[in-house]
């Protein structure tokens, strides 16, 4: 049975951060998480998301949802 691949999510704060000229500790400050989840968000490390973090995501950024996650499809 062949399995199949998983895609990924991609955080894409920096590029909102700098359209923003925003600093990560500003972004941290505002949306009220420490430096180092923010850090695990931006690196895509993060397993899981809380619906209202990405609210105050997209209100601190002012932006919508989509405009900080992007699907990664598997590579071959």
């Amino acid at each position: 049975m062949d399995e199949k691949k998983e895609g990924s999510i991609i955080f894409n704060i920096d590029v909102m951060l700098a359209k923003r000229k925003m600093s990560v500790t500003q972004l941290a400050d505002e949306v009220g998480i420490t430096i180092t989840n923010m850090s695990i968000l931006k690196t895509g490390k993060a397993k899981a998301i809380k619906v209202s973090t990405l609210a105050k995501l997209c209100s601190a950024l002012d932006c919508q949802p989509g405009d900080l996650l992007e699907y990664r499809a598997p590579e071959d």
